[in-house]
C-alpha cells in the first residue's frame, strides 16, 4: 500500500509542477491568411463549425469574487482550473481550490471516459471520484455537444470589434443555461448568461470567453482562455491505481 501510495501522490505532483511550468509562455504567434469577413452571422458559422471539430486543447478557467463549492458539503471552493482535453472524453487537470474557506492548496483531477480520478487533498493520493462532487474535468471542453450549439445558438449575438491585443473579433450575446452548463462542467447552471468571446479572424477558434454569473449571494467573474489546438496529448490514468 505504501508503494501504491507514494506513486499516486507522486503522480499527482508531477501533474501539478507540469501545469504550473507551463502557465507562462503559452501563447503562440498570430497566424497569417485570410480572415473570416467581419459579419457576426459569419463569425458564429466559422467558430461553431472550428471548435465542434477540436481534437485537443489546453483550458484555463479561473473564477473571482462569490465562491463556487465543487462538493455537496461546500467545504471545497474551485478558483482555478487549468489543463488538456483530448477526444473522445479524456483530460487532466490541476484545481487551484480554498479547502474549509482558509486552506489553499491544488488538486489533480484525470478522466478517462466514465472514469474519473481525483487526488486526495490531505495524502495527495489519487481516489475515484467520491459521491458528492461535481467536477469531472473532460467535460470543462465539449467540442460536438458543448461549444458548436453555443456558438451556433448564441442569442442577441453582436461583433464589438476587432480587438488584436486580446485575440480578434470580440463577439458578445447571450447563452442559455443548458449552454453554460454544458461547457462549465456543471459549475454554472440555472440561469441564462451574458458572454464575450474573443474569436480568431483566421482561424475562427475561440481564444478566450469572460461571462459573469449570480448565484444569489454575488456576482461570480469567469474567465476562460483557450490555447494549443490541435496538440499531441496523451492522458493515461494514475499509476497502479487500485494495486497493493
Amino acid at each position: 500500500m505504501r508503494a501504491r501510495t507514494t506513486r499516486a501522490v507522486a503522480t499527482a505532483a508531477a501533474l501539478i509542477s507540469m501545469f504550473a511550468a507551463g502557465c507562462a509562455g503559452s501563447t503562440s504567434a498570430e497566424p497569417s491568411g485570410p480572415t473570416i469577413p467581419p459579419d457576426v452571422d459569419t463569425i458564429l458559422t466559422t467558430a461553431a463549425s472550428e471548435m465542434g471539430a477540436v481534437t485537443s486543447v489546453r483550458f484555463d478557467l479561473e473564477r473571482s469574487g462569490e465562491r463556487v463549492y465543487i462538493d455537496q458539503f461546500e467545504a471545497i471552493a474551485i478558483d482555478r482550473v487549468v489543463g488538456e482535453f483530448a477526444v473522445p472524453q479524456s483530460a487532466q487537470a490541476v484545481l487551484d481550490v480554498e479547502v474549509n474557506d482558509s486552506l489553499k492548496t491544488q488538486l489533480a483531477a484525470i478522466a478517462l471516459g466514465e472514469e474519473v480520478w481525483l487526488s486526495n487533498p490531505i495524502t495527495g493520493e489519487f481516489e475515484t471520484l467520491p459521491d458528492g462532487y461535481d467536477i469531472d474535468p473532460s467535460m470543462f471542453f465539449d467540442p460536438e455537444n458543448g461549444w458548436r450549439p453555443l456558438l451556433a445558438g448564441l442569442a442577441d449575438a453582436e461583433l464589438v470589434a476587432r480587438d488584436d491585443a486580446r485575440g480578434g473579433y470580440h463577439v458578445r450575446g447571450t447563452a442559455t443555461k443548458e449552454q453554460m452548463r454544458t461547457i462549465t462542467a456543471g459549475l454554472v447552471r440555472n440561469q441564462d448568461v451574458d458572454i464575450d468571446f474573443w474569436i480568431d479572424p483566421v482561424t475562427g477558434l475561440v481564444n478566450a470567453v469572460r461571462f459573469t454569473t449570480d448565484l444569489g449571494d454575488g456576482d461570480i467573474d469567469w474567465m476562460l482562455e483557450l490555447s494549443r489546438y490541435g496538440d499531441d496529448i496523451t492522458i493515461v490514468p494514475p499509476e497502479d491505481l487500485g494495486s497493493s
